[in-house]
């Protein structure tokens, strides 16, 4: 996988981490807070003031905002899939699983984006890609189904004990897997929406849009949704406002605007690595063996995906082979190293006598 921007300073690549660590550490702050708060309410909190900060610094930018019904229909449909189902269904998922548990599920959405950047836009998975396509299958079954139904599985070899499927995909996992589809098809819809918009101010845009029918549904079927937040839930919140949505979507949907997709996304196996991290360490949770190989699994699954070019030429990345694919930011676009023209005369022999 290429990541690499074409500024050359030292801190650069960082951008195309931060997503990640602010994502992964975003859930588990807004994990700490939901037991005061509705699940609703708390993904509006982090749609709409985000998405006004994102169109703040768009405005500071230059950007320009939408214009035509092309571009505000390809934004409505953008807030839909990645804001509005995205952000409801993970926030309903994080009520019945754990912070690191739920950001393994998100994060197999590399998967679901391989595929679609195959179809829409012709890019290359090869056998190494589809092998990691077929472990993290493997790998979100050993996550998302109860252990008690893999293991009479392992035993028996015929699958009971599931009880009805409605029980079934109102677990937790299940929802985060949703919340994963939801986001595959924004990262996806993202470059549709860049051909009529700016993507800093249709990220801004998506998040208002998508937020404000979650606020609605909330005021509907919620309550008491902020009576109980005492001063560290808002500010778990605003971190995950700030941080966890502005910032961390405003990089992310900036890089897949032009980047290549398949190998952007596989990036997001930094996430769980980020949230079982600081769900361990700050909420105490741990996950069952079995769902720890099929983690291992995933993130096996997600690295085959990044390295599936190199793996199959069978090379090692050289120096020159690590340019980016994906845009140079704006505010790093000066600090490109300058050429400078010096005059040079040709000597004249000397002859001594």
């Amino acid at each position: 996988m290429q990541l690499k921007l074409k500024s050359r300073l030292p801190f650069a690549p960082l951008l195309l981490i931060a997503p990640f660590f602010l994502w992964g550490t975003a859930m588990v702050a807004m994990k700490g807070v939901i037991p005061n708060t509705t699940p609703l309410f708390m993904a509006g909190v982090r749609l709409v003031p985000a998405g006004v900060l994102l169109l703040a610094a768009a405005a500071l930018m230059g950007k320009p905002q939408p214009k035509g019904w092309k571009a505000w229909l390809w934004i409505a449909v953008f807030a839909l899939v990645d804001a509005a189902l995205f952000q409801g269904f993970l926030a309903e998922g994080l009520v019945r699983t754990g912070a690191g548990l739920g950001s393994v599920m998100i994060d197999s959405q590399p998967l679901a984006v391989a595929l679609l950047s195959c179809w829409l836009f012709g890019e290359s998975i090869g056998s190494w890609g589809w092998l990691g396509l077929s472990v993290g299958l493997l790998g979100i079954s050993l996550i998302g189904l109860p252990d008690a139904l893999i293991l009479n599985f392992l035993h028996t070899g015929t699958i009971t004990g599931l009880g009805n499927f409605q029980q079934l995909f109102q677990s937790g996992e299940w929802l985060m897997l949703l919340a994963a589809i939801s986001m595959a098809l924004g990262t996806v819809c993202i470059r549709f929406v860049c051909r009529y918009a700016d993507p800093v101010a249709a990220t801004g845009w998506h998040m208002i849009l998508g937020g404000i029918p979650l606020f609605a549904i909330s005021a509907s079927v919620e309550s008491q949704q902020w009576v109980n937040i005492d001063v560290a839930g808002w500010m778990a919140l605003a971190y995950s406002t700030i941080f966890g949505s502005a910032i961390a979507y405003g990089l992310f949907f900036y890089f897949a605007s032009s980047g290549n997709l398949t190998s952007l996304s596989s990036l997001t196996f930094l996430t769980p690595v980020f949230a079982l991290l600081f769900g361990n360490l700050l909420l105490s949770e741990v996950l069952s063996p079995l769902q720890w190989i099929g983690v291992s699994l995933t993130l096996i699954s997600i690295y085959l995906i990044n390295q599936r070019e190199v793996l199959a030429n069978g090379k090692t990345i050289t120096p020159e082979e690590t340019k980016t694919d994906y845009p140079e930011l704006p505010e790093l676009a000066n600090s490109a190293l300058t050429t400078v023209t010096l005059p040079v005369t040709e000597s004249k022999s000397e002859i001594l006598p």
